[in-house]
């Protein structure tokens, strides 16, 4: 996917909203949160649900504002 969306806090709107964003297809996200494991753990959920949602967004979770940290698709 082309577009990219960061969203910042991984609590329940956090969440909602990256899942939303990802089952429309309207993007790829990345979730950040400052709670270790939290936005990792809601990304690998919402990776989990893809096959029953029916869509192949790419999803992430991260604790850091970093370049590296953001997506990164490989073919």
């Amino acid at each position: 996917m082309d577009k990219k969306v960061t969203v910042i806090g991984a609590g329940n709107v956090g969440a909602t909203t990256a899942q939303r964003l990802a089952e429309k297809e309207l993007c790829d996200v990345v979730l950040i949160d400052i709670a270790e494991g939290l936005p990792q753990g809601k990304a690998l959920d919402l990776v989990e649900a893809a096959p029953i949602e029916k869509h192949d967004a790419f999803v992430t979770g991260s604790n850091s504002y970093d370049p590296e940290s953001r997506i990164k698709r490989t073919l």
